[in-house]
């Protein structure tokens, strides 16, 4: 692995453990050459193909891409009282069922149910907002009727 402060070709695995629940691997390294030296972490993970994503129009075909899926679910949570590591998680357990889909090509619109479904269990007004743009709420009374939609789950996993 090569250093990244020096750029020399060479480093040396000092420890290895295990992290992210035991699906990825922590390394620490130290470069070899004897005018750096320096240490640094490297992370090693499986990388599994996700699904092509089939768009609205059924026609156009994209990749799959964490970053977008990230950026519409942190915008929907934006101003709201949640950790960083809950996305992770969400995002995570969002990957974890395309992949478990074991299909070649997804529509977009199952991966906005899933989005959906996740933002539910992390907060009532970032499902909200998400669900406003996403299902392309025209009048108040989509509102209304996804807010008792809402409580109604809710009130169901409470129970």
């Amino acid at each position: 692995m090569m250093c990244p402060f020096c750029k020399f070709p060479d480093s040396q695995v000092i420890d290895s453990r295990s992290c992210m629940e035991g699906t990825a691997i922590r390394r620490r390294r130290r470069c070899m050459n004897p005018k750096c030296g320096k240490r640094f972490t490297t992370y090693e993970k499986a990388t599994l193909n996700l699904p092509l994503l089939i768009k609205r129009d059924g026609i156009s075909r994209v990749s799959y891409n964490p970053d977008k899926l990230r950026k519409s679910m942190e915008i929907a949570l934006r101003k709201r009282p949640v950790k960083a590591s809950q996305i992770d998680e969400a995002l995570e357990s969002i990957e974890t069922k395309l992949r478990f889909l074991n299909e070649k090509e997804v529509h977009t619109s199952r991966i906005g149910e899933m989005v959906l479904e996740e933002l539910r269990k992390i907060d009532g007004v970032a499902y909200m907002r998400f669900a406003s743009v996403y299902l392309d709420y025209k009048k108040p009374e989509d509102f209304v009727e996804a807010i008792n939609k809402l409580k109604s789950l809710s009130a169901e996993e409470q129970s």
